[in-house]
């Protein structure tokens, strides 16, 4: 925990790899304070196949999910935090968002935790 799969078009790949895509998001993650550096999971699902509007149109979407206790605040930075960097690597790409939620505590359960 916490988890970052980024879904995107395949196209966005010959600007930057799956990676750097991923080493920078870990970056952003771990500057953010928020997680234990071991924890955070990040992975890209690229698409060839897809429709944005109707159209074949380049796209990065993060999904994000957190264990719940951060702050409105904290996510909100989190998630700008997580596109200022996309917006960065991909600067002529307009359709890049992320949305962040959270795992109940209560009803999360691991591996570990057996």
């Amino acid at each position: 925990m916490p988890h970052f799969v980024v879904d995107c078009s395949q196209g966005i790949l010959q600007i930057h790899d799956e990676e750097s895509i991923i080493t920078r998001l870990h970056r952003v993650a771990n500057s953010s304070g928020l997680f234990e550096e071991s924890d955070i999971k990040v992975r890209v699902h690229p698409y060839e196949t897809y429709a944005v509007g109707g159209e074949r149109e380049d796209f990065i979407h993060t999904f994000a999910w957190i264990m719940q206790g951060r702050s409105i605040e904290q996510r909100a930075a989190l998630s700008k935090a997580i596109v200022s960097e996309l917006a960065a690597m991909f600067p002529l790409l307009p359709r890049i968002a992320v949305n962040i939620a959270e795992f109940e505590r209560a009803t999360y359960f691991n591996r570990a935790m057996l």
